[in-house]
């Protein structure tokens, strides 16, 4: 993969690991699940329907970071799944890949709702997607390093929705 490493970034719900999950299968990619970084303290909290503060993040985008730095010390291409919600979240990940390209999964709240409904056996419970939606900061698509796709599209179009456009960066 000669492009970034990408980031799949967006809410709970919006498909983040699905995707990502297809995408690195389809470049060969190592998939980085940010979910496994969390302090059982993070997943206890989110578990019992608390919403993480910046101060619970810290940590978690600090072990992301530090990932992505050596990753790319390696030369390894990777795909990582992490909501990113706020411009400083999405610049501390940057810290450890300044060339570090986002996909910003949106879909409507309707949407996202009956997804997270509908899903079994994750610790983040649907109660909390208002405070993701209340915290996520939308990307500056002229200032950041960011695609935005469509969550109503299917996962094979979103991957190859972002497989033609990183083509440019091959």
């Amino acid at each position: 993969m000669a492009h970034p490493n990408l980031v799949f970034m967006g809410v709970s719900g919006c498909g983040k690991s699905t995707v990502a999950e297809m995408y690195a299968r389809r470049t060969g990619a190592t998939l980085v699940e940010a979910d496994v970084f969390h302090p059982p303290e993070n997943i206890a909290k989110m578990s019992a329907g608390t919403p993480l503060t910046d101060a619970d993040r810290a940590g978690w985008l600090a072990a992301m970071a530090a990932r992505l730095a050596e990753g790319k010390a390696r030369g390894e291409a990777m795909v990582v799944t992490c909501s990113a919600l706020k411009k400083a979240y999405r610049d501390r990940l940057r810290e450890g890949d300044p060339e570090l390209f986002f996909v910003f999964l949106d879909g409507s709240q309707e949407l996202l709702q009956a997804r997270l409904d509908a899903r079994k056996g994750h610790f983040m419970p649907p109660g909390l997607l208002g405070s993701q939606l209340a915290t996520l900061e939308r990307p500056n698509l002229a200032t950041e390093k960011c695609l935005h796709v469509s969550i109503a599209l299917t996962p094979e179009q979103i991957c190859a929705t972002v497989g033609v456009a990183m083509r440019r960066f091959a």
